[in-house]
């Protein structure tokens, strides 16, 4: 009997070294993730994609490295809804978190608003499964460092929503005290006096990769630059202010349409600063994965939440100018919804362009199918994998949507819904349920309305967006009964 015993045990030891062997296998297979997430980031605010004024040379080379999709889109014109996106896979209609937190709605609908939004979510709720749980589930060490913006409670805050390490993640939208120490922050503790902001989350981060470089790892660096307010290296801005003087100022600088500025030009040096500090960091993080001699087995992906910041009722705070895209951040013309993103997987996808249309909603799914934990993802995501593209193929074509029943203060933007299909867009606006149709790969600056042309093809973009707003059960916005016309 004490024998049996004796064989037993050894069996189950046996089979529990057995298994654990095959656990730490398997994770030795594991791609390591680090995702970075830049904050109102223009699509032409870099030098690979463009500007002459601001200087990028790290992200430029993750570009010629990586992947490049011309064609990608943030999920919603404001950040708060786009960050649920990445996080779940979902629309921001699905989650009904469609505006930035707290929203305009917490002030009451204003008089000059012609209407008024339903309540919506107030954070992303705990029932999601986001990446990071579904990571962590995975065996992966997860750590979120920077704007989180979900949340106006703390206990919807990273911590409880799948990620270990919460470096800096709280309810505000951009830095409370601004980007040098002391910063005033609850979730990160202050550093040195002057310490700037981005290079401290990127110190976070690199601190983890480098504890945690035996185990697959997502590290989800969230920085809370190039975001208001315009903040930059003292160093840096005086170097954009003399590069400012070089440049050929014969253009105007902005534009009105009705009382809204829209910037024409790439000239603010605190802005440069800010997205050189920002390409610095980038190239730290890389330069980190090479000493470590992780980048052949890291993912890499870099993005924003939502276009460029190029309106306001104000000149004097506008950081960016997008041309050749419409407007920008708070507007579903290209300009505020078109961003960039790279992905780099070791040197398997060096110097590659894509074309397709992609959304945020597709990055959850796209990094479990190169994680191979496919089986993980949740059923009801819309998002879809984009790891055919990345080997060159197609992938069946579909209908991307967006909904943002909201006006976005100061920038200018109204009520509205679009989708792209192919080349078209469809753009409805909910204050007169006015219709503008697009070609926005003949016509990226969306100058050419074709409704009249092409009255079938705005049918058919039509009839997609009002089943799909259907069928996700999408709150449109309604008359504000406090409104007051001019």
């Amino acid at each position: 009997m004490t024998k049996n015993i004796a064989l037993a045990t050894i069996s189950v030891f046996i089979a529990l070294s057995c298994f654990s062997q095959k656990n730490k296998n398997s994770n030795a297979n594991k791609p390591n993730i680090v995702f970075i997430l830049v904050d109102d980031l223009g699509w032409a605010d870099l030098g690979y994609s463009g500007s002459s004024f601001y200087e990028t040379p790290n992200i430029d080379d993750l570009a010629a490295n990586g992947i490049v999709f011309n064609n990608a889109y943030s999920a919603c014109p404001v950040c708060s809804p786009a960050r649920a996106s990445i996080l779940t896979g979902k629309t921001p209609a699905l989650l009904n978190l469609t505006d930035y937190l707290p929203g305009n709605r917490h002030y009451g609908p204003h008089k000059d608003q012609m209407l008024t939004s339903h309540p919506f979510a107030t954070h992303l709720e705990l029932n999601e499964y986001t990446l990071a749980e579904c990571l962590k589930d995975a065996g992966y060490k997860t750590m979120m460092a920077g704007k989180w913006h979900l949340a106006e409670e703390q206990k919807y805050y990273p911590q409880f929503q799948g990620f270990d390490i919460n470096i800096g993640g709280n309810k505000t939208g951009h830095p409370a005290a601004g980007y040098f120490s002391p910063y005033k922050n609850p979730e990160l503790t202050d550093g040195y006096e002057g310490e700037y902001l981005t290079d401290r989350l990127t110190d976070e981060v690199i601190h983890f990769i480098e504890q945690n470089k035996k185990q697959p790892f997502f590290a989800y660096l969230s920085f809370y630059t190039v975001h208001l307010p315009m903040q930059g290296k003292p160093d840096k801005v005086k170097k954009y202010q003399q590069k400012l003087n070089t440049i050929n100022k014969s253009n105007e600088e902005f534009v009105k349409n009705g009382k809204t500025w829209v910037k024409q030009q790439q000239n603010m040096p605190h802005f440069a600063a800010m997205v050189e500090s920002m390409d610095e960091n980038v190239g730290r993080i890389l330069e980190t994965l090479k000493r470590l001699q992780l980048d052949e087995n890291t993912i890499v992906l870099f993005t924003s939440d939502n276009g460029g910041m190029a309106t306001s009722n104000r000149t004097d705070n506008i950081p960016t100018s997008n041309l050749p895209l419409k407007a920008g951040k708070g507007y579903l013309y290209e300009g505020g919804i078109r961003v960039p993103l790279i992905i780099k997987n070791g040197k398997k996808y060096k110097g590659q362009i894509c074309e397709t249309p992609v959304s945020g909603i597709d990055y959850y799914p796209t990094l479990l199918d190169l994680a191979n934990i496919k089986n993980r993802i949740p059923y009801d995501i819309e998002g879809v994998s984009l790891k055919p593209l990345l080997s060159k193929k197609p992938i069946n074509e579909r209908p991307i949507f967006w909904h943002y029943p909201h006006y976005s203060g100061g920038l200018g933007g109204t009520p509205s819904g679009a989708v792209r299909l192919g080349d078209y867009k469809l753009i409805e606006f909910y204050e007169d349920m006015h219709i503008e149709l697009y070609n926005v790969k003949q016509d990226l600056s969306e100058e050419h309305n074709l409704v009249n042309r092409y009255p079938k093809k705005m049918q058919e973009l039509k009839t997609l967006l009002h089943e799909w707003r259907k069928n996700v059960e999408a709150l449109m916005p309604y008359p504000n009964p406090n409104y007051i016309a001019d």
